[in-house]
């Protein structure tokens, strides 16, 4: 029982629902579906802020869907106190004539469950990234020949990562030119930094093994970042407590395209990283200026 307790809190899908639109923001939108390889229809939200430019925003996982997080539902312990809504970067946007793709990724929001029934963290959902790069792309003729830039928050940091692992994967989309890593996160560091008693972490991952088919400890985005061909922008709060400085330090590292590295020094939260996109989206996003 425990085992499966642990598990749900790391992999269990469809933890977060859609609480805010792009309406509310005053955004031109439309409603999108598409379909990646394996079949898994995405779904999500298309904002028109021009057509020479596009990002591609992949959100955090399991707790978490394409508009962001919210603290509704999710127990008497919070890690953040309000709402965080990624459509406050995908305003910013708008508004300097990029258009954004904001999607759920497999087993979030409103999109399908995964032919894996379960998230991953990030190997399963390389394929969401993928089909959103190809969406963009061969689906909608407006986009056929803009810059794309990719803002990928923690899974969707590893996520994009793993898909430039794949040989089907983001290498074959050369109109990809950008890349905000916002805080990627290994699931063994992860772990280690909650601080869980290794009986109960064992447990937990007893059964995620059983229900992904795989270790969660043995898939590692690191093996990959070397693979990434457009200049990345990592970005990480230094006072999170629920990673470990030196996996940031070496993802950055093993880069081998121009890079930088943006340290926030702001309050003791992952989420508050997630929250300072939103709140200061020139400081983070101008990264895409100098290349789209």
């Amino acid at each position: 029982m425990l085992g499966n307790m642990i598990s749900n809190m790391m992999v269990k899908p469809f933890q977060s629902p859609i609480f805010d639109t792009p309406g509310s923001y005053g955004l031109d939108y439309e409603d999108v579906a598409f379909e990646a390889i394996d079949g898994v229809t995405l779904r999500g939200w298309l904002i028109k802020g021009g057509t020479d430019k596009v990002i591609i925003q992949s959100h955090f996982g399991v707790q978490c869907s394409r508009c962001g997080w919210t603290p509704k539902g999710k127990g008497p312990i919070k890690p953040w106190k309000q709402d965080i809504s990624f459509l406050r970067q995908a305003e910013y946007l708008a508004g300097h004539g990029y258009s954004v793709l904001m999607y759920d990724f497999r087993g979030h929001g409103e999109s399908d469950v995964g032919t894996i029934p379960w998230v991953s963290w990030g190997p399963e959902e390389a394929k969401d990234v993928i089909a959103a790069a190809d969406y963009i792309v061969r689906q909608r003729p407006e986009f056929r020949d803009a810059s794309i830039g990719l803002l990928s928050l923690c899974m969707g940091a590893a996520a994009t990562t793993y898909a430039y692992g794949r040989t089907d994967g983001l290498a074959n989309y050369p109109n990809i030119k950008a890349m905000i890593a916002v805080q990627p996160l290994l699931y063994t560091y992860f772990v280690r930094a909650l601080g869980m008693p290794g009986f109960l972490a064992r447990a937990g991952e007893r059964v995620s093994e059983r229900r992904l088919g795989f270790d969660m400890a043995k898939p590692n985005f690191l093996d990959h970042v070397d693979k990434i061909p457009v200049p990345t922008l990592v970005v990480q709060n230094k006072n999170d407590p629920w990673t470990e400085t030196s996996m940031i330090q070496e993802y950055f590292d093993r880069l081998t395209v121009e890079k930088d590295l943006k340290w926030l020094d702001i309050e003791k939260s992952r989420f508050a990283a997630y929250d300072y996109v939103g709140t200061h989206p020139k400081d983070v996003i101008g990264w895409f200026d100098r290349y789209l």
